[in-house]
């Protein structure tokens, strides 16, 4: 069974909606039968929430809060943000069946009440997350994001590129294939940082509106690590080579750190600015997350 899983910013619970969800025991019951499926995450108007359907996620499973009686916490993965929020509503109708069958909306912030862990039905679970992802599967950003044929195999491209129809019915092949995942990554980490490496500034757009910069992670999804934009940079190919490698890396006030006795003598020059803070996204929520930056950090010291 699928289901809506509600989270407000600045919450009293101890979420971390990439990884884990935080809930009371009231909800204990209906989160065992999400287990082994999906979730969307909705933040309401409360707390300044978007009043939208923000991200996707699986529930791997679910273990008790050790230091709260009863409460409880719902361990996620395969989480991805939407491309852009998707509207709690529309109109006068609703997403979610079991709001659009109250028919007046007056009557829903009552109904909700209680409700912040709730099912979800497959049908309307496929056309919130097709609609979040919809500028990833948009055939014009294709070239873009590195969906063409140039960029993927045969049975991704047909995936990314078949009809709305057709990618709602098949929309959990979707959320697991890594191509398409990645895709999504780089669109909104490209666009976080304006199509500019974050480390030599450079900016520069080929044909059909490709960036010359790539996205890179900056905790690695074999790790763990979450395709959200705190976890990854705008780089070019060969600054991205570097990273990946832990030749260069960062401090926490997002200056550049350099192996000097590792990176090759001809690539030194890329770095004459060593210890300037790199090019960031001028919304500081979509900075590197800390956290992120530091498991980097400790391997760059470790090399």
């Amino acid at each position: 069974m699928k289901g809506i899983f509600d989270t407000k910013p600045n919450s009293k619970y101890d979420d971390e909606v990439t990884h884990r969800y935080h809930f009371p025991p009231q909800y204990r019951a209906i989160a065992e039968r999400i287990v082994g499926d999906w979730i969307i995450y909705r933040e309401p108007q409360r707390n300044r929430g978007r009043r939208a359907y923000v991200a996707v996620g699986k529930v791997i499973s679910l273990t008790p809060d050790t230091m709260r009686s009863g409460y409880s916490y719902a361990v996620i993965g395969e989480y991805l943000p939407f491309d852009r929020p998707v509207p709690f509503a529309g109109g006068n109708s609703y997403a979610e069946a079991s709001l659009r069958e109250i028919g007046d909306p007056a009557r829903i912030g009552a109904y909700l009440q209680g409700k912040s862990v709730r099912a979800l039905s497959d049908s309307d679970f496929a056309r919130i997350v097709r609609a979040g992802l919809s500028d990833t599967l948009s055939p014009e950003n294709s070239i873009r994001l590195e969906l063409d044929r140039t960029h993927v195999d045969p049975a991704t491209f047909e995936l990314a590129h078949a009809p709305r129809e057709e990618q709602e019915r098949r929309i959990e092949q979707i959320l697991l294939n890594r191509k398409i995942r990645d895709a999504s990554f780089r669109g909104q980490v490209c666009e976080a940082y304006d199509n500019r490496c974050a480390v030599t500034g450079l900016q520069i757009i080929n044909g059909g509106g490709r960036a010359e910069v790539q996205a890179a992670h900056i905790w690695p999804v074999g790790s763990g690590g979450p395709d959200v934009v705190q976890n990854g940079l705008a780089l070019s190919g060969t600054v991205h080579w570097l990273f990946d490698r832990h030749l260069i890396s960062l401090t926490d006030d997002y200056r550049l750190l350099v192996s000097h006795n590792k990176v090759p003598d001809e690539l030194r020059g890329l770095f004459a600015r060593q210890m300037d803070r790199i090019h960031l996204p001028r919304d500081s929520k979509l900075w590197p997350h800390p956290a992120y930056i530091a498991r980097h950090r400790e391997a760059f010291s470790s090399i």
